[in-house]
């Protein structure tokens, strides 16, 4: 167990219909922290969230709050009331923006006076003051989910609970309202699960990363760990990777292990498994360089140096996604600048190059 732990979930599993939904033998959320929650959709990760606002009772297990565990004791409402809540969907009252924000405390009966003073200072905060008097049917997607920041931040919540909520937003709101969240929990420090199915989101704002699928967490750790050392091959598919080779150590030296792969293509990594196991090896198309065919001079410091033939090439945001046929796939990333000066196109020879260290090994 971490040290100032707040939340903990043991033994839970919420079935419906005889179908497990969710199987979480263990999960703890630090005082403070922002713990990212990333899957595919389906992957159960709204009704994890669900079950630990309290708004889905699971099937067994036990939550505990602050040491507390959440019973007859600590009744589900009395912890509800301790947290707050933002979905996808705003989910505004038909009334005025800050109406909308007051709406909570409101209903813990605090004063009017501190009420207009703290409904203020989020309105000020999330950059809304100026729609103070708008009703909500009239906002945009950004102003509407602003409001849902500011109405949640202002009850000071002890746990901040967010599904996805950025993810009907266009780009560029999307990255403005994420650059608002965080600069403002590491403000107020409010101790937050993340819900989302974007992993740039999950990297930008999770202290820990938790990857889920089919209703159970396959890895938890840094942002680091999780993106930079996959436990699986499921984990390594969703965190962005995308070069997953099945191979076999045929030599082992110094830390350093050759792997065959593909059709005999031996590919240098960092491991100190014996000769003889099975293994699957990641490599990150951002540790992937490429080099004109025609190079003589290969950097020194980068182990593996393959011809290649350029299979494919897909405009990926502001890079270009290569795909390559080194007698075994492989993907890299490259710049505009880099595709005109390699004169890159479907047929191309080149020599792709990685480093040993880049290569993740995951033993079967």
């Amino acid at each position: 167990m971490r040290g100032d732990v707040l939340l903990t979930v043991e033994g839970l599993r919420v079935e419906v219909n005889g179908q497990t939904l969710l199987s979480v033998p263990y999960l703890e959320l630090a005082r403070g922290e922002v713990l990212a929650l990333i899957g595919p959709n389906g992957a159960g990760k709204s009704t994890l969230l669900q079950v630990l606002a309290c708004l889905r009772a699971p099937t067994s297990g036990t939550l505990h709050f602050d040491g507390q565990a959440v019973d007859r004791h600590v009744p589900p409402l009395a912890l509800r009331r301790r947290l707050a809540v933002v979905f996808q969907e705003p989910l505004l009252f038909d009334t005025t923006v800050e109406e909308n924000v007051a709406s909570g405390l409101k209903l813990r009966g605090l004063a009017k006076t501190l009420i207009r003073e703290r409904v203020a200072l989020w309105l000020e905060r999330l950059g809304i003051s100026y729609l103070a008097t708008r009703l909500a049917r009239t906002l945009s997607g950004g102003e509407a989910q602003r409001t849902s920041l500011a109405r949640a931040f202002v009850l000071d919540p002890d746990v901040l609970l967010l599904d996805e909520p950025f993810s009907a937003l266009d780009p560029p709101t999307r990255e403005a309202l994420t650059e608002t969240f965080h600069r403002l929990q590491r403000q107020t420090r409010v101790t937050a699960l993340f819900v989302t199915h974007d992993r740039l989101e999950a990297l930008r704002l999770g202290d820990r990363v938790a990857v889920m699928n089919q209703g159970e967490i396959l890895q938890i750790g840094t942002p680091e760990e999780v993106f930079g050392q996959p436990v699986n091959e499921t984990v390594a598919s969703f965190v962005g990777i995308e070069t997953i080779l099945r191979g076999r150590v045929e030599s082992q030296a110094e830390g350093f292990a050759e792997v065959r792969v593909g059709s005999g293509e031996r590919v240098a990594a960092a491991s100190s498994l014996p000769a003889g196991a099975e293994v699957t090896l990641c490599i990150r198309p951002e540790e992937v360089t490429l080099l004109a065919a025609t190079e003589v001079s290969l950097p020194s410091s980068a182990r593996n140096h393959f011809p290649a033939r350029v299979t494919r090439i897909l405009p990926w945001g502001i890079a270009f996604k290569v795909h390559l046929d080194c007698g075994f796939p492989l993907v890299a990333f490259v710049t505009r600048p880099s595709i005109e000066v390699l004169g890159l196109h479907e047929g191309a020879p080149v020599i792709a190059t990685f480093k040993a260290t880049a290569v993740h090994v995951i033993p079967d």
